[in-house]
């Protein structure tokens, strides 16, 4: 038989749980032990090219490399928003406390206050791109903004304010340290002292400070979320579509930054309550079903290639069909690509999905931060979006998640 979305979700969430939401990264190459004894190999073309073999590789050499398997930030806010999904649906109270456990250990790895004066996160190892070199712990906008959304739902549930207060303060970082004006565009940089314009990382630095501005009453950080939002709405293709970002190597689209850019938007529009993006996003939002999708409910990675075949795009279809498009259509759609990605890159005996399935290949790595926590906090939306628009469907009973923690850590023993 088929597992279902919800027997998913769990195994998944207790998977991470028994390791204590610890794993590996894609990206996480350069903690291996090698630069302990030579650092300044982290940065140039050894470091790219260090970075890019080990995630490339479909053999996880990590261990021998001595890269630790550690928390990530961004992961740890994936799993907090699920965690507060599956409260929401059941009010177990598991959940909630586990939530908050999770947020207590967030505020303790914000990046140095003393350097950035407002609250912000970043990864947990030194990043190497092709346009930036970002050192372990220096805070990028993607990073700050899902814990800053998931210490603030938190925060919504139990009235606490030590989650609210550095959520808000998030939206001071993003204005005061990475706005930009260069090359003749306004925008959010994705890190500090970098001009690379990524439209995703704008969007969303755009839509948390509007979401903020909201609540605070700003009605500068209003107008500058609105100016920022704008720069990338006029770069949106005359299609629908937007290319990720302004270097020559940025000229791709892809499905789940694609789907970053309208959920941003649609989520700025909410905040501010204004209808002049409508346009963008229904354009936008009709392009992603046209070209992101295949007629099966695969979902494609670019828009001129299926792959690889990727749960971050699968999990991003989620949000962005059910939050910004919200028609039976789309819940429909939705299901089919969760039934399709379940059939393709979920491994039922282990419980967990594959990174990546190329054409002739596929890479069964563990990676916590960029497919179990979106994968966990995906479907946990999925399940409460689908309980809110049949309650009726709530009298099945389910396995209360201790016991089900239980029985997967007698199987591991």
């Amino acid at each position: 038989m088929k597992p279902t979305v919800l027997t998913i979700s769990k195994d998944v969430l207790v998977d991470s749980q028994y390791n204590d939401y610890a794993g590996q990264d894609p990206f996480d190459s350069l903690n291996s032990k090698l630069f302990t004894t030579f650092p300044k190999l982290k940065t140039g073309l050894f470091g790219l090219a260090w970075t890019q073999l080990n995630k490339r590789s479909i053999v996880n050499v990590r261990s021998f490399l001595g890269v630790p398997a550690m928390r990530n930030p961004k992961g740890i806010g994936l799993f907090i928003l699920g965690l507060l999904e599956d409260y929401q649906r059941t009010q177990e109270a598991y959940y909630l406390t586990e939530a908050t456990k999770l947020a207590d250990w967030l505020l303790t790895q914000q990046s140095d206050i003393n350097v950035w004066q407002h609250a912000c996160w970043g990864y947990h190892f030194d990043w190497n791109a092709r346009a930036f070199y970002v050192p372990k712990g220096k805070p990028n906008v993607i990073t700050t903004i899902y814990v800053a959304q998931a210490l603030y739902a938190l925060s919504e549930v139990t009235g606490d304010e030590k989650y609210r207060i550095p959520a808000l303060d998030a939206a001071h970082f993003i204005v005061k340290t990475l706005y930009c004006q260069h090359d003749g565009r306004e925008f959010f940089a994705y890190i500090p002292g970098e001009t690379a314009f990524v439209h995703n990382a704008s969007l969303w630095g755009a839509a948390w400070v509007g979401f903020v501005a909201n609540i605070t009453d700003n009605a500068e950080y209003k107008n500058l979320a609105l100016k920022v939002a704008r720069q990338s709405v006029t770069e949106q293709g005359d299609d629908g579509s937007w290319v990720y970002g302004s270097r020559h190597h940025h000229q791709f689209i892809d499905g789940f930054h694609t789907g970053y850019n309208l959920e941003a938007l649609h989520v700025l529009r909410g905040a501010l309550n204004v209808t002049e993006f409508d346009s963008a996003i229904e354009k936008g939002l009709s392009y992603y079903k046209e070209h992101l999708f295949e007629e099966d409910g695969t979902a494609k990675y670019y828009h001129n290639n299926r792959y690889p075949l990727d749960m971050h795009c699968v999990s991003q279809a989620i949000f962005t069909l059910l939050k910004v498009g919200g028609t039976a259509e789309d819940v429909q759609l939705a299901e089919k690509i969760i039934s399709k990605a379940i059939d393709s890159l979920y491994m039922p005996n282990k419980k967990r999905f594959v990174y990546q399935k190329h054409k002739n290949f596929t890479n069964k790595i563990n990676y916590i931060r960029w497919t179990q926590a979106w994968v966990y906090y995906s479907f946990a939306y999925f399940n409460n979006f689908t309980a809110q628009q049949s309650p009726k469907d709530q009298n099945i009973v389910e396995p209360k998640i201790e016991q089900q923690e239980t029985a997967v850590q007698q199987a591991w023993s």
